[in-house]
């Protein structure tokens, strides 16, 4: 903890050492958070990189309220800016990003399931929610992986509350019918 509190002073005052010691640190939880919300790694990794210039240049607003609490709220400080990053990047990527409906071959692909024991693994899961179209990825990521609510999540794309339940409904909806498609397909491999 005391460690963590001297990196966030040392980044604060734009130490380089702090601020490389940082970037290693928290690099692969913004680029977990990025590539959920964009079409490919090079992109989570611009934004990513983005992400981490937006930190450092803001870092000195970071208040240490409970120094023992402080790297739970840093996580949560730093999410918020990758997801609107993220958001960002999505919408110079793809600008009709809103408009765009699932595609009936999307509908009907589905993922190769190699696992015995029948599990979904988590990278399987971001694999498949990469498939969705993206504002109902979007939607999907920001209310059930990070708790936004819709009112939040309706303000952060600039789309209507109904819009964002609808895309959230249409997009568990697919993801329910690849879930259980795959595991009829697993069962009628094992038996």
């Amino acid at each position: 903890m005391e460690h963590l509190l001297q990196l966030l002073q040392g980044c604060a005052n734009n130490n380089a050492k702090s601020q490389k010691e940082f970037y290693d640190k928290y690099l692969g939880f913004v680029l977990k958070i990025s590539y959920r919300y964009l079409n490919s790694y090079e992109a989570a990794a611009e934004a990513a990189n983005d992400s981490f210039v937006k930190i450092f240049k803001n870092i000195w607003k970071f208040e240490i309220r409970d120094p023992v609490n402080v790297e739970r709220l840093l996580l949560g400080w730093i999410k918020r800016i990758v997801i609107n990053t993220s958001i960002d990047y999505m919408h110079m990527e793809l600008p009709d990003w809103k408009h765009r409906p699932l595609q009936e071959m999307e509908l009907q692909d589905s993922l190769p399931r190699d696992n015995a024991d029948n599990q979904l693994l988590y990278k399987e899961l971001i694999e498949l929610v990469k498939r969705l179209s993206p504002g109902y990825r979007a939607v999907f990521n920001m209310h059930v992986i990070d708790g936004y609510p819709h009112h939040d999540i309706a303000r952060l794309l600039g789309i209507s509350v109904g819009t964002s339940k609808s895309n959230l409904a249409k997009a568990r909806a697919f993801l329910q019918k690849h879930l259980v498609k795959d595991d009829k397909e697993n069962v009628l491999c094992f038996t």
